[in-house]
Parts: C-alpha cells; structure tokens; sequence
C-alpha cells in the first residue's frame, strides 16, 4: 500500500466536505500497512501482511449525528457516504451530550514516522523469527513469539477549517523461551517507533538468559516483599492507574481521584516526591500524533504528576464546559522521570527482595482504589545481598499501583515499553518498591 499524501488526504476531505449538506461535517481519512510473523515450537506458524484505507464520516444536524464509513475513494462513493452518514443523523435521536465540531487547531508535527520501520519487508520478519528460534535452538529451549510492524497514516478535517495529517510507524516484538521440559521460563518485550533501535539477537538472549535461570524454582512464603518491577511489571500495573486521570470519572465518584461531595483531588500529593509523570506529544522516543483522536482538539505537554501532586486531570470538551474550564485532548503517552540505574544496578542495592520479569492476568478488583490482582511470570528471582540468588515460584498479588508509587526506594531508567492491554505509548523505568503484597503461590512458570 501507498502511505496517501498530506496532497493526496487533504484532497479527499475537501471533496467530502463539499459533498454535505448537514450543520456540520468531520472527515477521518486513516490506512496502513500491518505485517506480522508468529512462531512457536521453533518454527515459524503464520505471517502475513494487510494493509486497507478507509474513511470514516461524521455529521450533524443540531444535535442529531450520524457516521458512516467506505474504503472507496472515487467521487461517487465519497458522496455516497456523506447521504449515508446523514440519512443516519436524520434517525438519530438527539445527543444530550452534543457538542459542536472543534474550531480551527495548529497542530504541531511531531516525530512519529521512521522510513527504516516503514521499510521493513518479509525478509526482515523472518530474519527475526530466525535469530530467536536459532538462539532457542543452540541452548535447547523452545521459543514462541510475534513480531509485528506497522507503517500507518491519519488525516483529519472538519467544516470549521480544522484539517490534519500525520504519519506513524511501529514495531513490536514479544517472546517466551522455555525448558524443553517445561521448568523454567523466560519473556521480553520490545517496542520501538524506529527499527534502528531494535535489535533482536540482544532481546531473545535476555529471554534465554532468563529461562535457563528460572529452572528449579524454589518456593518462596507469599507475604510484603520489596520488589524490583522490570519496565514491563510497572508498565502492566501504571496504565490501569493512567485511566483514572479523567476529570469526570473523578468528579463523578468513579475512580481513585475521586472525594466525597463530587470533588476531585487535583492538587493532592497521593505519591512519593520522586513521581513525576508527564505526557509529551513530541518526546521523539515514545512520539503521537499531535491531536486527540476522539476531540481533533490539539495536544499539549502536560505535567500529570508532579512531585508526587496530580498536577492536571484530562477534561473532555463536554465536561470541560460543564465545569467552566478549558477542554485538554487525551493523552497519547506517559513519561516517568527516572535515573541513569540500570536494573542490575537496583538488584545490587537490594539486601534482600524479589526480582518480578512481568504481570500477568491482571484484573480490577477495586476502581476507587485501583486496587489489582495478577500473578507473576516468566521469571521471578530471589535476591540476598545485593545479587539473584536462585528462581522462585510465581506468585498471585494483590497490590495497588497508587500504593505502589507511595512506596518507591529506588527508580531505574526509563525505556520504551508497552503495556499488554494499554492504548499508550508509555516511557518507564524499572522500580524498586517495598512492602509489595504476594497473596499466594502459583505453580505455573
């Protein structure tokens, strides 16, 4: 597929927009090239490459809305589904929530695209299945992982002047290495915008490592233990925290942010001092687009926490009108502050403790006090006196990543990582916390 010109999308728009006929009109033009390849039993199990164009159309009539979407771009389907989009709104009953399109934005580019992920063809997808099945190979190990990448583009425009385009790219890679009797187990995960930052005989060796490390795991009694969370573990735990960072939810009584009588706490100091969280559309490791895909409102650099405070809270244009403050568009990343530690580096500090590789399975068990329940996998160490002593067995936790942040010794440095079931790009550091709540053992690797 052809990655479509801001020339080309901004064509399309003004050829939609001129097409309706409603109050108001929002065209999103988006597509992308999605290749892929999976192995498992060391040896390669699928791979493919899809790629589609569609453009999705939103209009209004009062507080009527109707959307409809195409993959066509010829004059006669574009018409076509502007009529479609506005038979829908016609039907539609009014939204008590409506809020106008957006007014004219500047959205400032940021560096989301890389040409060396872009070009990445079959040849490098295999090359990479080959150098983790191969590594496996040599150490008796069996591996399953995926590898994808992803050349994209988005254009957005509305009747109010407001137009758009931007291009992305990205790869991800997870793999997990086992005995072949099945008794030790090792995972690592790799994000990264630019392929030249990734490097996949470096990551399945931290997989091997930990497999062939992990054998003979010793039981350890469930209890309060300090902790060094890999990038992933912390990743996995934060992002369900970063939903609560929603002024209504907050104001409404439906997350952790919330006080009685339909407060919030913005402003309180809820972590250690060493917290500081930010959201930065332009950091050039962890990049988004520059406008919020829901609001087409532009985005900011906002502080989320500050000095362990919560410096700001997301305000939809709904509510922001609402409440009588200014709208912000959704984050599309999270940055923590951190230091130049290596994870070794924290290990060698720790008297004694309990190395976590990753979260798994997790769960909500309390939104107000986003308390959770998962289990630990893919390698979990013992430590005593500054070094890993032997693997011990997975653990169920029920812990909190707000009581988590209260209870920081030490922070790594930040790396690129993704969580398993998070929509941000995130840029965070391994943590050593106390007091962490093992509830029971597991017998799975």
């Amino acid at each position: 597929m052809t990655i479509l010109t801001q020339d080309q999308t901004k064509r399309i728009c003004d050829r939609v927009l001129s097409f309706s006929k409603a109050d108001e009109c929002t065209v999103t033009v988006s597509g992308g090239r999605n290749g892929n390849i999976r192995f498992a039993r060391n040896a390669v199990s699928t791979a493919g490459l899809a790629d589609d164009t569609s453009i999705a159309v939103q209009v209004a009539f009062g507080k009527r809305q109707g959307t409809a979407t195409i993959n066509e771009f010829d004059d006669k389907s574009l018409e076509k589904v502007v009529r479609r989009a506005e038979e829908l709104a016609r039907l539609a009953p009014e939204n008590p929530e409506f809020m106008p399109a957006v007014g004219k934005q500047e959205y400032k580019a940021s560096q989301t695209f890389a040409k060396r992920t872009a070009d990445i063809d079959p040849e490098y997808r295999a090359q990479v299945a080959a150098y983790s099945i191969e590594a496996c190979r040599k150490n008796h190990l069996v591996a399953a992982g995926f590898f994808t990448d992803n050349a994209s583009f988005q254009a957005v425009a509305n009747s109010n002047g407001v137009f758009g385009h931007q291009e992305t790219t990205q790869l991800d890679y997870t793999c997990t290495v086992r005995t072949e009797d099945g008794r030790g187990s090792g995972w690592v995960k790799r994000n990264a915008r630019d392929a030249a930052k990734f490097d996949a005989r470096e990551a399945i060796e931290v997989a091997v490592e930990k497999a062939m490390r992990s054998v003979d795991a010793k039981a350890l009694e469930p209890g309060r233990y300090t902790v060094i969370l890999e990038p992933a573990a912390t990743s996995d735990l934060l992002s369900y925290m970063f939903f609560g960072f929603d002024a209504r939810s907050a104001d409404e009584g439906r997350s952790f942010l919330s006080k009685k009588g339909g407060a919030n706490r913005l402003g309180d100091k809820l972590f250690d001092e060493q917290v500081n969280i930010w959201s930065d559309p332009w950091n050039p490791d962890v990049a988004v687009v520059p406008w919020d895909s829901n609001s087409m409102l532009a985005r900011q650099r906002m502080d989320v926490i500050k000095n362990g405070k919560v410096a700001n809270l997301g305000y939809s244009r709904y509510w922001a009108k609402k409440k009588g403050v200014a709208a912000t568009g959704l984050p599309g990343n999270f940055i923590m502050a951190g230091t130049d530690k290596s994870t070794a580096e924290l290990i060698a500090n720790t008297k004694k403790g309990v190395l976590v590789t990753r979260t798994w399975y997790i769960r909500m068990v309390d939104p107000q006090s986003v308390l959770l329940t998962g289990l630990t996998r893919d390698g979990t160490f013992y430590i005593e006196n500054g070094k890993i002593k032997h693997p011990i067995k997975n653990f169920r936790f029920n812990e909190s990543p707000v009581t988590m942040l209260n209870n920081i010794e030490e922070i790594g440095k930040p790396v690129v990582i993704g969580g398993e079931e998070s929509p941000f790009s995130m840029m965070l550091p391994a943590m050593k916390v106390r007091d962490f709540n093992f509830t029971s053992l597991s017998d799975a690797v």
